[in-house]
């Protein structure tokens, strides 16, 4: 354990991480340059008196339990936190591809896409935030538990999954899904929730036992997405995607052609 250098990464992390960027209020007397450490204690799940004495350089040996949850609580990136786990002593963690922790820069961008469809999803599919367009189109896509939390597993297993897709359209949403799942699977490797999910559903549903057989790989191009509301009707969307840097999860947004038809039904659903 390096305690001088770890102290100095978490002050110099607490310094740079803004009350924005974890939900809490600026307020008026603010003079801290980051966050307070009691602010940090309680993101982190510790006591204000245990996190200050790790940046003291005087704190106990933090198990690697503590430094998963510091790492959360200081919205820490993959390669941060591994840096924290070396500092601490330990190897660092075998990661998991994936994680409902949403990377600051990500959240601000989604912010200010209020009056747009809009969600962060990871690569499995699990949504993890929208904003109310993408709610009002797309359905509450946050509520689902357990696998069905991943797009990919409910659209081999819950036929009501493809309604929002014109029937003709199916196959080539398989295909994709079972591309993306692939992909995942690849470089997650067994014993990941990619594995999880890809050995559930080699059970439950023949067409993707038949399509991941092919080994399907992701085709560069994204054609625009037909979506069938049920109160608009037909939409012809394109949806733009943004990774993350460590790879795991995406910013979508859907936008239509200016001045088309689907154009004036996707402004509908902000009024």
């Amino acid at each position: 354990m390096d305690r001088a250098r770890l102290a100095t990464f978490l002050r110099t992390r607490r310094d740079t991480l803004q009350p924005e960027d974890v939900g809490l209020p600026r307020g008026r007397r603010r003079r801290t340059a980051g966050l307070r450490r009691e602010e940090v204690a309680a993101l982190c799940a510790v006591s204000a008196d245990y996190y200050s004495r790790l940046e003291q350089e005087r704190g106990p040996h933090p198990s690697e339990q503590m430094l998963t949850s510091i790492s959360r609580g200081l919205h820490l990136s993959a390669e941060e936190r591994d840096h924290l786990f070396r500092l601490g002593g330990y190897a660092t963690p075998r990661r998991a591809g994936g994680g409902d922790r949403i990377e600051p820069g990500t959240l601000r961008i989604l912010d200010r896409l209020a009056d747009t469809p809009a969600q962060v999803v990871t690569l499995l599919g699990e949504t993890l935030r929208q904003t109310g367009p993408a709610v009002a189109l797309l359905g509450d896509e946050t509520r689902h538990t357990g696998l069905a939390r991943s797009l990919h597993y409910r659209w081999f297993t819950d036929p009501g999954a493809r309604a929002i897709h014109p029937e003709d359209d199916h196959p080539a949403h398989s295909r994709v899904l079972a591309s993306h799942l692939h992909a995942t699977y690849a470089r997650d490797g067994k014993g990941s929730r990619a594995a999880v999910i890809v050995d559930a559903l080699l059970l439950a549903s023949t067409e993707f036992a038949s399509l991941w057989r092919e080994h399907p790989v992701l085709e560069p191009y994204c054609a625009p997405k037909r979506i069938l509301h049920p109160e608009l009707g037909l939409l012809e969307l394109h949806c733009q995607t943004l990774v993350d840097p460590d790879q795991s999860q995406a910013l979508q947004v859907y936008t239509a052609a200016p001045g088309s038809e689907s154009d004036e039904k996707l402004r509908s659903l902000g009024r």
